[in-house]
């Protein structure tokens, strides 16, 4: 992957749209400190907790021996002291479980939640180290429309406090909805320009080359891909939804 030059501001959100294999994980994975580099400049916030995640959905037992309140606070981890949990940590994890709506479930068995409430539960898991950079990984993946909207809510008033947010996925329609500026990526750089300007037919189509992709009523397809597409997907169908 070569050619990437962008940023995420205070309080905004920046969409990292391409297609499987096009790099984006191997971003992110870069941006954690997890692989090396060879950016001429290349900085991110530094100190304990600077940068939280939201990994992809992962599928969860109803016996997995935890509660919420114990994944939540695991986020604490980069803050830990001598004493762990301190107050500070049982603070930072009550807000962070107020924020994404879920104090009154924090001491349900966390594979007992729904796929929404689990989603917002990890979001509270990286928001209790105060992150000033949130990286979510195909966040919205899954979820229903009610969860969708409880999860959009969430980004939208955490930008208001300041948060930068870099989220991948293959939702243009939410891209649109959550994201100011977008990064398409296919191996190299093709375009980071206001969300609105990025996501043209015509970017769209140089980035999902060979890949079928629905876009505002359009459908750009090649030979080799004709499957049914999800409007404003560029991946396909949803998974099943799930409840809140």
């Amino acid at each position: 992957m070569t050619g990437v030059t962008f940023e995420v501001q205070a309080g905004e959100a920046v969409a990292l749209i391409g297609p499987n294999g096009a790099g984006k994980s191997t971003l992110l994975q870069a941006l954690l400190g997890q692989l090396k580099h060879t950016a001429k400049r290349f900085e991110v916030p530094t100190g304990a907790g600077q940068i939280g995640l939201l990994p992809q959905r992962q599928s969860v037992t109803e016996d997995f021996p935890v509660t919420l309140q114990q994944v939540v606070t695991m986020g604490r981890i980069p803050h830990r002291g001598i004493l762990w949990p301190s107050r500070d940590d049982r603070s930072g994890v009550q807000r962070a479980l107020e924020e994404v709506g879920l104090w009154n479930l924090r001491k349900r068995r966390f594979g007992e939640l729904s796929g929404g409430q689990r989603q917002r539960g990890l979001l509270a898991r990286a928001l209790a180290s105060d992150p000033k950079l949130m990286l979510l990984d195909e966040p919205f993946n899954g979820l229903d429309a009610p969860s969708r909207e409880q999860l959009i809510a969430i980004v939208r008033r955490l930008k208001a406090r300041g948060v930068g947010f870099l989220i991948t996925t293959h939702d243009i329609d939410l891209a649109r909805q959550v994201t100011e500026r977008t990064l398409l990526l296919n191996q190299k750089q093709i375009d980071f320009d206001e969300t609105e300007c990025a996501l043209t037919l015509e970017q769209v189509q140089r980035v999902f080359d060979h890949h079928a992709v629905e876009i505002d009523g359009h459908t750009l397809a090649t030979a080799e891909h004709h499957n049914e597409m999800h409007h404003g997907d560029v991946h396909g169908r949803p998974e099943d939804p799930e409840a809140p």
